[in-house]
């Protein structure tokens, strides 16, 4: 296996839904990854991402070495899980990959669950981004989830978090592994760091992201009556994104008489999104590191989020603004305040936060840190084999 700095590795992802943040980090990953020389390969669900999936993965797939490929997942534990783990460990036997790379809970059980059985091999690597860390402490689906992750944690050579928030999350359900532990950010590209301005037809404010419970978009919903009393007309909201939640989303926005006023625009790259609306919500009730907040302060959109996750650490020395979850009265204040000032006021926080997230928040830096820690997980793992494949100034003297 390799050990050293400049051989390429064999890398293969594993996933469940290709969509979301998860799959943008996943994307990112690859394609950096290919461009250094790695050769990579792809496993995710073959039921979710639609078009937009399919058209990403072509994309890709030239640049693949390893290949792209796709099978039926479920989101919760299913009987099927055992056919899909089957086929998984029999396409990761035939690549011989140096590093299984594990995304989310479902994807990285399928990555982990085979160095149960046959613990050498390749280092096996798990990034949570969230997933079952977002259950309430305390509830019947925790505490399964939490088993299943101690169990999987045997089965763990390298722990990368992309948030501080998720890192502790783990140690305080699963405690202390044998793995190799990083807190790796996630990053954007120079690219996303250009201001995008709204549209002349925006809306007054915009969410993008999964529509389901998770992310609060009803106590946003919620608050568009009191945010009218406070700016004394109708505030119009655009809704970004798909979900198994829509249907009842467009039912509360009818139950609160705000039918009219939000639209579902169906999902789209987040910076075309960032022209739909004048402020940018985001009311979520659980977040790991969410790249939507991250690409909105690189882009100076005035933003409106709540105290959850990672988010503190997005906005760093700004973190005083954000607001607690599940309240409509203070999201409707925020919101209300943010309305009835002028954009020009509203842009010095943004343009303060885009600094910040700039400075810190690299997809260079993030590239550069997960495959640092691969490096370091296969000499730990592997420590012969690293040996014998470093350059002759690198070895110990005998």
């Amino acid at each position: 296996m390799p050990g050293y700095r400049d051989e390429p590795l064999r890398i293969v992802h594993v996933l469940r839904a290709p969509l979301g943040g998860l799959f943008r980090h996943v994307v990112d990953l690859t394609r950096e990854q290919t461009a250094r020389g790695h050769h990579v390969g792809l496993i995710c669900d073959s039921t979710t991402g639609g078009d937009r999936a399919v058209e990403v993965l072509e994309s890709l797939r030239p640049s693949l070495e390893l290949g792209v490929m796709r099978t039926p997942m479920h989101r919760l534990p299913h009987p099927t899980d055992v056919t899909a783990l089957a086929r998984i460990a029999a396409r990761l036997a035939k690549l011989k990959p140096d590093v299984v790379h594990g995304h989310g809970a479902k994807g990285a059980a399928y990555a982990r669950a085979p160095g149960i059985l046959f613990p050498g091999g390749p280092v096996r690597a798990y990034t949570p981004h969230g997933g079952s860390f977002n259950y309430k402490p305390g509830s019947a689906a925790h505490g399964l989830y939490m088993t299943v992750e101690k169990l999987l944690g045997y089965a763990t050579d390298l722990l990368l978090f992309e948030s501080a928030y998720i890192g502790r999350r783990y140690d305080s359900a699963v405690s202390a592994t044998n793995a190799l532990r990083r807190v790796i950010v996630n990053g954007v590209s120079p690219a996303e760091l250009q201001p995008v301005e709204p549209a002349p037809d925006a809306a007054d404010l915009f969410y993008i992201g999964e529509l389901r419970s998770a992310k609060g978009i009803d106590t946003l919903i919620d608050s568009l009556p009191l945010i009218e009393a406070k700016v004394r007309r109708r505030p119009t909201l655009v809704l970004v994104g798909t979900g198994p939640d829509r249907q009842i989303l467009e039912q509360h926005a009818s139950a609160v008489g705000y039918s009219d006023n939000v639209r579902f625009a169906g999902a789209m790259p987040a910076r075309k999104a960032f022209e739909l609306g004048q402020a940018l919500v985001v009311p979520s009730r659980a977040e790991s590191l969410p790249y939507v907040v991250l690409e909105a302060a690189g882009a100076c959109v005035p933003m409106v989020a709540t105290n959850v996750g990672g988010i503190p650490e997005i906005f760093g020395p700004l973190a005083g603004r954000l607001i607690p979850c599940d309240d409509a009265p203070v999201l409707a204040d925020a919101v209300a305040t943010m309305l009835n000032r002028p954009r020009v006021q509203n842009l010095v926080v943004a343009r303060q936060l885009a600094t910040y997230v700039g400075n810190k928040f690299t997809l260079s830096n993030m590239v550069e840190g997960v495959l640092a820690g691969y490096r370091e997980a296969i000499a730990r793992k592997h420590p012969a084999v690293a040996a014998a494949r470093a350059p002759a100034s690198h070895r110990p003297a005998e």
